[in-house]
């Protein structure tokens, strides 16, 4: 089942991953072949007038864990790393490669986990215990 957060942190970027992701030269053909979408999905995405709306139609297909996992290798196969690196790794910053879905949903627990111990981690000492 796919997590609140990753859709929502999905359709935050939705407007500015539509700036730079290329659905035209081979995307929606491996997506096609992935079984993420299907032809008439397809059909749907080519029939919008601008690359800005095939992409805000293809975003809103995003619907599943496998979904997720399927775009990303996708993107990746299609030479388009730097959206999985925006996706995953602070817009770009670093290159990895297998990234997935279950990436995504640790890196966005990591970054909660640490705003959340922020401040315990200035009462706690070097072996776990707390300061007096």
């Amino acid at each position: 089942m796919i997590r609140a957060d990753v859709v929502s942190f999905i359709k935050t970027l939705k407007y500015r991953l539509a700036d730079f992701i290329n659905p035209d030269f081979g995307l929606l053909d491996h997506l096609l072949h992935l079984n993420f979408l299907t032809p008439r999905e397809v059909a749907d995405v080519r029939s919008e007038r601008t690359v800005y709306r095939r992409n805000d139609a293809l975003l809103e297909l995003l619907t599943s864990e496998d979904k997720c996992d399927h775009f990303l290798q996708a993107l990746q196969r299609t030479g388009q790393q730097h959206v999985v690196n925006y996706l995953t790794q602070n817009g770009g910053q670093r290159h990895i490669d297998g990234v997935t879905y279950q990436s995504i949903v640790a890196r966005n627990d990591n970054r909660s986990k640490s705003r959340s111990e922020r401040g315990t981690r200035d009462n706690v000492g070097a072996e776990g215990t707390k300061k007096d």
